[in-house]
């Protein structure tokens, strides 16, 4: 019988991290189940800091289903199986400090852990999972980029935010005879920079997953100007690179070991100024940045949140435990955590862009890239 429960939010904000946490408590409510939430994702576990959460009235948890970001925080640079500790004398060693984590759990009396998250956080839950605590695992990230199911919460948001961003671009680049970038998130997958072109009706779209030319991007320009069209909107993900070449990065973050460091952004910027050069067009970039994770969930969000939540609490009502809930073929199940986190085996290894990571990328026979060429958008290809 389970008793209490906790929720951890962790990695970059996202909207709907409270619509998921909601659909977790109310459900907990409703089966006579506790239900607290860990204070600043993986960080908040290995302090043991943490409330109770409620959807009574004037509860923490009441009125949150359209509040963006997380009412519990959330962390990006707490790998607790690789955890950067400052010793006296200054110097930084790594520990392996989840067993801290697990004795925490065992000492609050929690039954499961629910982990909100990307690659790197499911990446974590598995390692724990692996070490014997019951753990639950819902994805989450702008970047619609976590193995085994077809979208994440948040993603939804980040791309009508980025389509209305792309509708606003139009008027100014129409009036001014422009060629208008737009930067996008997503690190390493193309799927906000590609979706938001289709809806937002781009011009070329450039994806981490195909290498582009800018001849071939310029000749999509010329051909619009050849129509009487002297404008054109470019769509980047801020993971794309040239053909032959590497990502544009802004820098390096120290958030220690077992995480991905990069700190991808610039590309926009690079495409504008080499688009004016070879097509003698004025060419401006917007990063649309942060503006993609704030704000409130679309109602596509909210709905998703408010499934994956209670489908989360309804897995560990039943015992199943070391699973992901997930959209497959358009209808709500669970894998478990094993087959998220691939070949990415060993306990505290890094996340993100490695040969083990299990990440989602778009693929080229997929029905974005198809119906994309099909309306004449330029993958840069």
């Amino acid at each position: 019988m389970l008793k209490k429960v906790a929720i951890l939010a962790n990695g970059g904000d996202v909207a709907g991290f409270n619509a998921v946490i909601r659909g977790i408590v109310k459900t907990a409510e409703n089966s006579g189940v506790e239900a607290y939430g860990f204070i600043d994702g993986y960080n908040g576990l290995l302090k043991n800091e943490y409330v109770k959460l409620s959807t009574a009235e004037d509860g923490n948890a009441e009125g949150i289903l359209p509040k963006g970001g997380s009412i519990i925080g959330s962390s990006t640079n707490a790998n607790v199986f690789n955890y950067k500790v400052e010793k006296e004398n200054g110097e930084v060693e790594y520990k392996d400090l989840s067993d801290v984590c697990i004795q925490n759990i065992k000492n609050d009396g929690f039954d499961c852990i629910f982990t909100l998250g990307g690659d790197g956080t499911q990446k974590s839950a598995r390692d724990f999972s692996t070490k014997g605590v019951n753990v639950i695992g819902v994805p989450k990230t702008i970047d619609n980029d976590v193995a085994c199911t077809d979208i994440t919460f948040g993603y939804n948001t980040a791309v009508s935010v980025a389509m209305e961003a792309i509708d606003r671009l139009h008027t100014t680049g129409e009036t001014h005879h422009r060629i208008m970038v737009l930067e996008v998130m997503g690190r390493y997958a193309g799927w906000i920079a590609l979706e938001s072109a289709i809806a937002g009706g781009a011009d070329v779209a450039l994806i981490p997953e195909i290498p582009y030319d800018l001849e071939s991007v310029a000749s999509k320009i010329r051909n619009r100007q050849s129509r009487g069209k002297n404008f054109s909107i470019v769509v980047v993900s801020e993971g794309a690179k040239p053909k032959g070449g590497e990502m544009t990065i802004q820098g390096t973050r120290d958030n220690g070991q077992g995480v991905d460091n990069t700190k991808l952004g610039g590309i926009g910027q690079v495409v504008a100024k080499q688009l004016e050069e070879i097509t003698g067009l004025e060419a401006r970039n917007t990063t649309l940045g942060y503006m993609q994770r704030g704000g409130t969930p679309t109602a596509y969000d909210r709905v998703l949140s408010t499934k994956y939540g209670t489908k989360a609490m309804q897995l560990a009502l039943e015992g199943k435990f070391g699973r992901l809930t997930v959209i497959k073929n358009g209808k709500l199940d669970d894998v478990s955590l094993e087959d998220v986190v691939g070949n990415n085996t060993k306990i505290g290894a890094v996340s993100g862009n490695t040969a083990e990571s299990n990440l989602r990328r778009v693929s080229l026979d997929h029905d974005l890239v198809k119906t994309a060429r099909s309306v004449g958008i330029n993958l840069g290809d």
